[in-house]
Protein backbone atom coordinates (compact mmCIF):
# COMPACT_ATOMS: atom_id res chain seq x y z
CA UNK A 1 0.00 0.00 0.00
CA UNK A 2 2.91 2.43 1.26
CA UNK A 3 4.39 1.77 -2.72
CA UNK A 4 1.46 2.53 -4.03
CA UNK A 5 1.16 5.34 -2.22
CA UNK A 6 5.03 6.27 -3.01
CA UNK A 7 4.27 5.31 -7.02
CA UNK A 8 1.37 7.59 -7.09
CA UNK A 9 3.17 10.84 -5.58
CA UNK A 10 6.23 10.36 -7.92
CA UNK A 11 3.71 10.51 -10.93
CA UNK A 12 1.75 13.20 -9.84
CA UNK A 13 5.08 15.23 -9.22
CA UNK A 14 6.85 14.30 -12.42
CA UNK A 15 3.26 15.02 -14.49
CA UNK A 16 3.69 18.48 -12.92
CA UNK A 17 7.00 18.85 -13.93
CA UNK A 18 6.02 17.64 -17.10
CA UNK A 19 3.09 20.32 -17.53
CA UNK A 20 5.33 23.39 -16.12
CA UNK A 21 7.60 22.54 -18.69
CA UNK A 22 5.26 22.66 -21.82
CA UNK A 23 3.63 25.59 -20.55
CA UNK A 24 7.17 27.74 -20.33
CA UNK A 25 8.08 26.14 -23.82
CA UNK A 26 4.87 26.94 -24.84
CA UNK A 27 4.89 30.81 -23.71
CA UNK A 28 8.53 30.95 -25.14
CA UNK A 29 7.26 30.32 -28.45
CA UNK A 30 4.42 32.47 -28.03
CA UNK A 31 6.99 35.42 -27.42
CA UNK A 32 8.76 34.99 -30.91
CA UNK A 33 5.70 34.79 -32.80
CA UNK A 34 5.74 38.45 -32.06
CA UNK A 35 2.03 38.90 -32.27
CA UNK A 36 0.69 41.23 -29.91
CA UNK A 37 -2.05 38.96 -28.90
CA UNK A 38 0.54 35.87 -28.40
CA UNK A 39 2.64 37.64 -26.23
CA UNK A 40 -0.04 38.59 -24.08
CA UNK A 41 -1.00 34.61 -23.44
CA UNK A 42 2.86 33.81 -22.88
CA UNK A 43 2.78 36.69 -19.99
CA UNK A 44 -0.31 34.94 -18.36
CA UNK A 45 1.48 31.60 -18.55
CA UNK A 46 4.02 33.10 -16.78
CA UNK A 47 2.72 34.69 -14.20
CA UNK A 48 0.69 31.34 -13.93
CA UNK A 49 3.84 29.44 -13.14
CA UNK A 50 5.22 32.16 -11.33
CA UNK A 51 2.22 32.01 -8.70
CA UNK A 52 2.72 28.17 -9.10
CA UNK A 53 6.56 28.94 -8.20
CA UNK A 54 5.89 30.75 -5.15
CA UNK A 55 3.48 28.06 -3.53
CA UNK A 56 6.36 25.27 -4.54
CA UNK A 57 9.06 27.41 -3.10
CA UNK A 58 10.74 26.32 -6.36
CA UNK A 59 13.57 29.28 -7.07
CA UNK A 60 14.84 27.84 -10.63
CA UNK A 61 11.02 27.97 -11.72
CA UNK A 62 10.33 31.43 -10.04
CA UNK A 63 13.86 33.06 -11.75
CA UNK A 64 12.37 31.32 -15.38
CA UNK A 65 8.76 32.81 -15.04
CA UNK A 66 9.97 36.55 -13.50
CA UNK A 67 12.06 36.83 -16.67
CA UNK A 68 9.34 36.60 -18.98
CA UNK A 69 6.61 38.13 -17.16
CA UNK A 70 9.33 40.91 -17.44
CA UNK A 71 10.05 40.74 -21.05
CA UNK A 72 6.33 39.98 -22.13
CA UNK A 73 5.49 42.68 -20.30
CA UNK A 74 8.00 45.56 -21.61
CA UNK A 75 6.50 44.88 -24.65
CA UNK A 76 2.85 45.19 -24.00
CA UNK A 77 4.07 48.60 -21.67
CA UNK A 78 2.67 47.13 -18.60
CA UNK A 79 4.21 48.36 -15.38
CA UNK A 80 6.18 45.40 -14.62
CA UNK A 81 9.02 47.29 -12.05
CA UNK A 82 7.98 45.32 -8.95
CA UNK A 83 8.59 41.97 -10.88
CA UNK A 84 11.86 42.98 -12.66
CA UNK A 85 13.18 44.11 -8.73
CA UNK A 86 12.41 41.05 -7.57
CA UNK A 87 14.00 38.89 -10.00
CA UNK A 88 17.25 41.22 -9.70
CA UNK A 89 17.31 40.24 -6.17
CA UNK A 90 16.99 36.70 -6.50
CA UNK A 91 20.45 35.12 -5.19
CA UNK A 92 22.61 33.53 -8.39
CA UNK A 93 22.77 29.65 -9.33
CA UNK A 94 25.40 29.16 -7.35
CA UNK A 95 24.37 30.45 -4.07
CA UNK A 96 23.32 27.30 -2.16
CA UNK A 97 22.76 29.03 1.49
CA UNK A 98 19.48 30.42 1.67
CA UNK A 99 18.49 33.87 3.47
CA UNK A 100 17.09 33.41 6.90
CA UNK A 101 13.88 34.55 6.22
CA UNK A 102 12.34 32.78 3.29
CA UNK A 103 8.90 34.39 3.04
CA UNK A 104 9.86 37.87 1.39
CA UNK A 105 7.66 37.20 -1.38
CA UNK A 106 4.95 36.41 0.67
CA UNK A 107 5.79 40.43 2.55
CA UNK A 108 5.90 42.00 -1.20
CA UNK A 109 2.36 40.24 -1.96
CA UNK A 110 0.77 41.14 1.31
CA UNK A 111 1.95 44.79 0.72
CA UNK A 112 0.37 44.80 -2.74
CA UNK A 113 -2.73 43.12 -1.24
CA UNK A 114 -3.01 45.50 1.38
CA UNK A 115 -3.08 48.78 -0.79
CA UNK A 116 -5.81 51.14 -0.58
CA UNK A 117 -7.01 51.26 -4.23
CA UNK A 118 -9.73 53.23 -5.40
CA UNK A 119 -12.93 51.55 -5.98
CA UNK A 120 -15.10 51.74 -9.15
CA UNK A 121 -18.17 54.20 -8.25
CA UNK A 122 -20.21 54.43 -11.93
CA UNK A 123 -20.20 53.96 -15.56
CA UNK A 124 -22.12 56.95 -17.49
CA UNK A 125 -22.30 57.52 -21.38
CA UNK A 126 -20.93 61.74 -22.36
CA UNK A 127 -21.85 61.57 -25.74
CA UNK A 128 -19.75 58.89 -27.59
CA UNK A 129 -17.24 59.49 -24.61
CA UNK A 130 -17.46 56.25 -21.87
CA UNK A 131 -16.81 57.69 -17.73
CA UNK A 132 -15.46 55.74 -15.28
CA UNK A 133 -15.81 57.29 -12.06
CA UNK A 134 -14.06 56.04 -9.02
CA UNK A 135 -14.33 56.99 -4.87
CA UNK A 136 -11.24 58.96 -4.90
CA UNK A 137 -8.63 60.38 -7.59
CA UNK A 138 -6.66 58.00 -9.96
CA UNK A 139 -4.00 59.01 -11.73
CA UNK A 140 -2.29 58.55 -15.48
CA UNK A 141 0.53 56.09 -13.95
CA UNK A 142 -2.57 53.86 -12.73
CA UNK A 143 -4.00 53.10 -16.30
CA UNK A 144 -2.00 50.48 -18.70
CA UNK A 145 -3.74 50.74 -22.07
CA UNK A 146 -2.85 48.04 -25.41
CA UNK A 147 -4.47 46.51 -27.99
CA UNK A 148 -5.13 42.74 -29.15
CA UNK A 149 -6.08 42.56 -32.31
CA UNK A 150 -6.80 39.49 -34.97
CA UNK A 151 -7.75 40.97 -38.10
CA UNK A 152 -8.50 37.29 -39.30
CA UNK A 153 -11.67 37.23 -37.38
CA UNK A 154 -12.14 40.12 -37.36
CA UNK A 155 -11.60 40.98 -33.41
CA UNK A 156 -10.37 44.11 -32.62
CA UNK A 157 -9.76 44.57 -28.62
CA UNK A 158 -8.73 47.39 -26.66
CA UNK A 159 -7.83 46.59 -22.99
CA UNK A 160 -7.43 49.22 -20.14
CA UNK A 161 -5.80 47.16 -16.60
CA UNK A 162 -6.14 50.04 -14.56
CA UNK A 163 -4.81 49.58 -10.69
CA UNK A 164 -8.42 50.30 -9.00
CA UNK A 165 -10.60 47.48 -7.75
CA UNK A 166 -15.09 46.86 -8.11
CA UNK A 167 -17.23 45.73 -5.71
CA UNK A 168 -18.92 43.36 -8.07
CA UNK A 169 -17.39 41.07 -9.91
CA UNK A 170 -18.28 42.08 -13.16
CA UNK A 171 -20.44 44.14 -15.50
CA UNK A 172 -21.07 44.95 -19.37
CA UNK A 173 -21.18 48.63 -20.18
CA UNK A 174 -23.87 48.79 -23.55
CA UNK A 175 -23.24 51.00 -26.49
CA UNK A 176 -25.05 50.36 -29.90
CA UNK A 177 -22.55 51.28 -31.97
CA UNK A 178 -19.58 48.90 -30.44
CA UNK A 179 -19.82 44.61 -30.04
CA UNK A 180 -19.02 44.31 -26.49
CA UNK A 181 -17.85 46.55 -23.58
CA UNK A 182 -17.20 44.47 -20.28
CA UNK A 183 -15.41 45.22 -17.06
CA UNK A 184 -14.61 43.07 -14.02
CA UNK A 185 -11.35 42.85 -11.42
CA UNK A 186 -8.89 40.67 -13.69
CA UNK A 187 -6.85 40.26 -9.94
CA UNK A 188 -7.05 41.38 -6.22
CA UNK A 189 -5.55 45.07 -7.96
CA UNK A 190 -6.00 45.65 -11.22
CA UNK A 191 -9.69 46.43 -13.23
CA UNK A 192 -9.74 45.40 -16.66
CA UNK A 193 -12.02 46.94 -19.43
CA UNK A 194 -12.38 45.27 -22.79
CA UNK A 195 -13.67 47.17 -25.59
CA UNK A 196 -14.51 44.60 -28.20
CA UNK A 197 -15.58 45.27 -32.11
CA UNK A 198 -16.20 43.90 -35.27
CA UNK A 199 -14.09 46.81 -37.09
CA UNK A 200 -11.44 49.01 -35.71
CA UNK A 201 -11.86 52.51 -33.87
CA UNK A 202 -10.24 55.40 -32.84
CA UNK A 203 -9.83 55.38 -29.26
CA UNK A 204 -7.99 57.80 -26.81
CA UNK A 205 -8.56 58.51 -23.21
CA UNK A 206 -7.39 61.26 -20.67
CA UNK A 207 -7.49 61.31 -16.72
CA UNK A 208 -9.41 63.70 -14.97
CA UNK A 209 -9.21 63.64 -11.02
CA UNK A 210 -11.45 60.47 -10.08
CA UNK A 211 -12.84 60.36 -13.56
CA UNK A 212 -11.17 57.73 -16.55
CA UNK A 213 -12.56 59.04 -19.75
CA UNK A 214 -12.68 57.35 -22.91
CA UNK A 215 -13.67 58.47 -26.08
CA UNK A 216 -14.43 55.70 -28.87
CA UNK A 217 -14.94 58.02 -31.61
CA UNK A 218 -12.86 60.50 -33.95
CA UNK A 219 -14.21 63.75 -32.50
CA UNK A 220 -14.18 62.77 -28.88
CA UNK A 221 -10.23 60.95 -29.13
CA UNK A 222 -9.43 64.23 -30.88
CA UNK A 223 -10.48 66.26 -28.14
CA UNK A 224 -9.13 64.83 -25.53
CA UNK A 225 -5.70 64.38 -27.42
CA UNK A 226 -5.87 68.29 -27.62
CA UNK A 227 -7.11 68.67 -23.71
CA UNK A 228 -3.86 66.20 -22.61
CA UNK A 229 -2.00 68.27 -24.84
CA UNK A 230 -3.28 71.46 -23.01
CA UNK A 231 -2.78 69.79 -19.96
CA UNK A 232 0.92 69.63 -20.08
CA UNK A 233 1.63 73.14 -21.49
CA UNK A 234 -0.39 74.92 -18.76
CA UNK A 235 -0.17 72.87 -15.54
CA UNK A 236 1.27 75.07 -12.96
CA UNK A 237 3.75 72.94 -10.62
CA UNK A 238 3.49 75.20 -7.91
CA UNK A 239 0.17 75.17 -5.47
CA UNK A 240 -1.66 78.51 -5.61
CA UNK A 241 -4.08 80.15 -3.15
CA UNK A 242 -7.12 81.42 -5.43
CA UNK A 243 -10.18 83.00 -3.53
CA UNK A 244 -13.17 82.66 -6.00
CA UNK A 245 -16.17 84.72 -5.27
CA UNK A 246 -19.70 83.56 -6.53
CA UNK A 247 -21.48 86.92 -7.20
CA UNK A 248 -24.22 88.29 -4.93
CA UNK A 249 -26.24 85.69 -2.77
CA UNK A 250 -28.55 85.47 0.01
CA UNK A 251 -31.22 88.47 -0.18
CA UNK A 252 -29.10 89.54 -2.95
CA UNK A 253 -30.50 87.34 -5.92
CA UNK A 254 -28.44 89.03 -8.65
CA UNK A 255 -29.87 89.15 -11.84
CA UNK A 256 -33.74 87.68 -12.72
CA UNK A 257 -33.48 86.10 -16.18
CA UNK A 258 -34.95 83.47 -18.64
CA UNK A 259 -37.85 81.09 -17.03
CA UNK A 260 -36.54 83.06 -13.97
CA UNK A 261 -33.24 81.46 -13.65
CA UNK A 262 -31.38 83.37 -10.43
CA UNK A 263 -27.63 84.81 -10.82
CA UNK A 264 -26.55 84.24 -7.73
CA UNK A 265 -27.66 80.09 -7.94
CA UNK A 266 -25.70 79.88 -11.45
CA UNK A 267 -23.00 81.19 -10.41
CA UNK A 268 -22.37 79.29 -7.12
CA UNK A 269 -22.93 76.59 -8.74
CA UNK A 270 -20.31 76.76 -11.66
CA UNK A 271 -17.85 78.31 -8.48
CA UNK A 272 -18.02 74.93 -6.41
CA UNK A 273 -17.27 72.97 -10.32
CA UNK A 274 -14.35 75.08 -10.50
CA UNK A 275 -13.07 74.94 -6.57
CA UNK A 276 -12.93 70.85 -7.12
CA UNK A 277 -11.07 70.83 -10.13
CA UNK A 278 -8.44 73.29 -8.58
CA UNK A 279 -8.51 71.53 -5.42
CA UNK A 280 -7.85 68.25 -7.61
CA UNK A 281 -5.38 70.17 -9.50
CA UNK A 282 -3.16 70.83 -5.67
CA UNK A 283 -4.39 74.52 -5.57
CA UNK A 284 -5.69 75.47 -2.28
CA UNK A 285 -9.29 77.27 -3.00
CA UNK A 286 -11.37 79.10 -1.06
CA UNK A 287 -15.03 80.76 -1.76
CA UNK A 288 -15.85 84.14 0.09
CA UNK A 289 -19.52 82.29 0.38
CA UNK A 290 -19.83 78.29 0.92
CA UNK A 291 -24.01 78.56 0.51
CA UNK A 292 -26.89 80.95 -0.12
CA UNK A 293 -25.82 83.98 2.05
CA UNK A 294 -24.96 87.15 1.40
CA UNK A 295 -21.50 89.22 2.02
CA UNK A 296 -20.56 92.73 1.42
CA UNK A 297 -18.86 93.28 -1.25
CA UNK A 298 -16.09 95.22 0.46
CA UNK A 299 -15.76 92.01 3.10
CA UNK A 300 -14.97 89.26 -0.44
CA UNK A 301 -11.88 91.31 -1.06
CA UNK A 302 -11.01 91.65 2.28
CA UNK A 303 -11.21 87.80 2.89
CA UNK A 304 -9.10 87.13 -0.07
CA UNK A 305 -5.98 89.93 1.45
CA UNK A 306 -7.03 88.32 5.11
CA UNK A 307 -5.82 84.61 3.09
CA UNK A 308 -2.86 85.92 1.04
CA UNK A 309 -4.28 84.89 -1.65
CA UNK A 310 -2.34 84.60 -5.14
CA UNK A 311 -5.41 85.99 -7.54
CA UNK A 312 -9.25 86.70 -6.89
CA UNK A 313 -11.81 86.05 -9.07
CA UNK A 314 -15.55 86.78 -9.03
CA UNK A 315 -17.84 85.28 -11.17
CA UNK A 316 -20.98 86.90 -12.63
CA UNK A 317 -23.72 86.04 -15.47
CA UNK A 318 -24.92 89.28 -17.10
CA UNK A 319 -28.29 90.35 -18.12
CA UNK A 320 -30.05 92.70 -20.13
CA UNK A 321 -33.92 94.10 -19.89
CA UNK A 322 -36.20 91.44 -22.03
CA UNK A 323 -36.88 93.39 -25.31
CA UNK A 324 -32.96 92.54 -25.91
CA UNK A 325 -32.99 89.53 -23.86
CA UNK A 326 -33.19 87.53 -27.56
CA UNK A 327 -30.34 89.21 -28.93
CA UNK A 328 -27.24 90.10 -26.64
CA UNK A 329 -25.73 86.93 -25.25
CA UNK A 330 -21.68 86.45 -24.72
CA UNK A 331 -18.52 85.88 -22.40
CA UNK A 332 -17.18 88.73 -20.78
CA UNK A 333 -14.22 88.98 -18.45
CA UNK A 334 -13.42 92.33 -16.94
CA UNK A 335 -10.50 93.88 -15.01
CA UNK A 336 -10.71 96.97 -12.15
CA UNK A 337 -10.31 100.57 -13.33
CA UNK A 338 -12.03 103.02 -14.65
CA UNK A 339 -14.23 102.78 -17.54
CA UNK A 340 -14.06 103.89 -20.38
CA UNK A 341 -17.03 102.60 -22.61
CA UNK A 342 -20.76 102.88 -21.69
CA UNK A 343 -21.19 99.10 -21.72
CA UNK A 344 -18.65 98.41 -18.81
CA UNK A 345 -20.66 101.14 -16.91
CA UNK A 346 -23.30 99.51 -17.36
CA UNK A 347 -22.34 96.06 -16.72
CA UNK A 348 -20.72 97.32 -13.19
CA UNK A 349 -23.73 99.43 -12.49
CA UNK A 350 -26.10 96.05 -12.38
CA UNK A 351 -23.17 94.28 -10.18
CA UNK A 352 -22.46 97.38 -7.96
CA UNK A 353 -25.59 97.79 -6.81
CA UNK A 354 -26.06 96.05 -4.16
CA UNK A 355 -23.56 98.07 -2.07
CA UNK A 356 -23.11 101.25 -4.20
CA UNK A 357 -26.40 102.68 -4.35
CA UNK A 358 -25.46 105.75 -2.42
CA UNK A 359 -22.42 106.50 -3.94
CA UNK A 360 -22.75 108.42 -7.25
CA UNK A 361 -20.67 107.88 -10.44
CA UNK A 362 -18.22 110.64 -9.82
CA UNK A 363 -17.02 109.17 -6.03
CA UNK A 364 -16.96 106.02 -7.43
CA UNK A 365 -14.32 107.16 -10.15
CA UNK A 366 -12.50 109.17 -7.83
CA UNK A 367 -11.82 106.40 -5.65
CA UNK A 368 -11.34 103.88 -8.06
CA UNK A 369 -8.69 105.96 -9.47
CA UNK A 370 -6.47 106.03 -5.83
CA UNK A 371 -6.69 101.78 -6.18
CA UNK A 372 -4.95 99.02 -7.84
CA UNK A 373 -3.04 100.47 -10.57
CA UNK A 374 0.15 98.43 -9.57
CA UNK A 375 -2.22 94.88 -10.23
CA UNK A 376 -4.26 96.58 -13.20
CA UNK A 377 -1.60 94.59 -16.16
CA UNK A 378 -1.37 91.61 -13.82
CA UNK A 379 -5.40 91.73 -13.63
CA UNK A 380 -5.86 92.75 -17.50
CA UNK A 381 -2.88 89.37 -17.56
CA UNK A 382 -5.48 86.98 -15.78
CA UNK A 383 -8.58 88.23 -17.31
CA UNK A 384 -6.92 87.16 -21.31
CA UNK A 385 -6.24 83.69 -19.59
CA UNK A 386 -9.67 83.07 -18.57
CA UNK A 387 -11.47 84.59 -21.04
CA UNK A 388 -9.06 82.00 -23.67
CA UNK A 389 -9.56 79.67 -21.46
CA UNK A 390 -13.49 79.69 -21.50
CA UNK A 391 -13.48 79.97 -25.06
CA UNK A 392 -11.42 77.06 -26.24
CA UNK A 393 -12.73 74.65 -24.31
CA UNK A 394 -16.52 75.67 -25.07
CA UNK A 395 -16.22 75.81 -28.89
CA UNK A 396 -15.16 72.08 -28.94
CA UNK A 397 -18.68 70.97 -28.33
CA UNK A 398 -21.30 73.86 -28.66
CA UNK A 399 -22.13 76.67 -31.46
CA UNK A 400 -22.60 79.98 -31.08
CA UNK A 401 -21.00 80.69 -28.33
CA UNK A 402 -19.62 84.57 -28.35
CA UNK A 403 -16.57 86.08 -26.91
CA UNK A 404 -17.61 89.35 -25.57
CA UNK A 405 -13.74 90.39 -25.07
CA UNK A 406 -11.40 91.45 -21.82
CA UNK A 407 -12.84 94.64 -20.85
CA UNK A 408 -11.95 97.26 -18.20
CA UNK A 409 -14.77 98.25 -15.73
CA UNK A 410 -15.31 99.64 -12.34
CA UNK A 411 -16.50 96.95 -10.21
CA UNK A 412 -16.35 97.66 -6.78
CA UNK A 413 -16.10 94.08 -6.00
CA UNK A 414 -12.94 94.30 -6.90
CA UNK A 415 -11.61 96.99 -5.45
CA UNK A 416 -8.70 96.77 -2.59
CA UNK A 417 -7.73 93.71 -4.06
CA UNK A 418 -3.87 93.44 -2.93
CA UNK A 419 -3.45 90.66 -5.94
CA UNK A 420 -4.49 90.19 -9.22
CA UNK A 421 -8.25 90.31 -9.61
CA UNK A 422 -10.64 89.65 -12.26
CA UNK A 423 -15.30 89.78 -12.86
CA UNK A 424 -16.42 86.69 -15.09
CA UNK A 425 -19.64 87.49 -16.62
CA UNK A 426 -20.08 83.82 -17.94
CA UNK A 427 -22.76 84.61 -20.36
CA UNK A 428 -26.76 86.23 -20.05
CA UNK A 429 -28.97 84.90 -18.00
CA UNK A 430 -31.58 86.47 -19.76
CA UNK A 431 -30.80 85.40 -23.31
CA UNK A 432 -33.05 81.78 -23.72
CA UNK A 433 -30.44 79.58 -25.31
CA UNK A 434 -27.91 80.43 -23.21
CA UNK A 435 -29.74 80.59 -19.76
CA UNK A 436 -30.52 76.84 -20.37
CA UNK A 437 -26.73 76.48 -21.41
CA UNK A 438 -25.99 77.78 -17.59
CA UNK A 439 -28.06 75.73 -15.75
CA UNK A 440 -26.34 72.48 -17.98
CA UNK A 441 -24.57 70.69 -15.79
CA UNK A 442 -22.20 69.57 -18.68
CA UNK A 443 -21.59 73.15 -19.47
CA UNK A 444 -21.22 74.15 -16.56
CA UNK A 445 -18.56 71.36 -15.73
CA UNK A 446 -16.88 72.76 -18.99
CA UNK A 447 -17.29 76.17 -18.35
CA UNK A 448 -15.48 75.36 -14.90
CA UNK A 449 -12.84 73.28 -16.39
CA UNK A 450 -11.97 76.37 -18.96
CA UNK A 451 -11.79 78.85 -15.84
CA UNK A 452 -9.51 76.15 -14.38
CA UNK A 453 -7.28 75.62 -17.50
CA UNK A 454 -7.14 79.52 -17.64
CA UNK A 455 -6.01 79.90 -13.92
CA UNK A 456 -3.36 77.49 -14.57
CA UNK A 457 -2.35 79.31 -17.49
CA UNK A 458 -1.89 82.52 -15.55
CA UNK A 459 0.17 81.03 -13.35
CA UNK A 460 2.81 78.96 -15.61
CA UNK A 461 2.89 82.36 -17.44
CA UNK A 462 3.14 85.01 -14.15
Amino acid sequence: MIRLFLLLLSFFIASGLYANSEILKRAQKQMQSGSASEIFRAYNDYKSLYLHSVVEDDSELKAQCLDGIVKSGKKLHIDVTKYEAELKSLPKISYIQPEPKANKVTKRLEDIHVEVLAKLKSTSWRGETLLIEFDKSISSDQVNYFTLHDSKKKKFRYVFDIKTSMLTSSQNINNNQIEKIKIAQFNPNTLRLVIENNSLIKVAYNVDNSTLEIALNDDGASRIVEKKREEKVTRSNKSKVVVIDPGHGGTDPGAIGHKGYREKIVVFNISKELENILKSRGHTVLMTRKDDTFVKLSRRTQFANDKKADIFVSIHANAVPAAKAGNVHGIECYFLSPSRSERAKRAAAQENSADMSDMNMYGKDSYLNLLNHHNILASNKLAIDLQRGMLGILNKKYSGIKDGGVREGPFWVLVGAQMPSVLVEVGFISHPKEAERLVNSDYVKMMARGLADGIERYFVNN
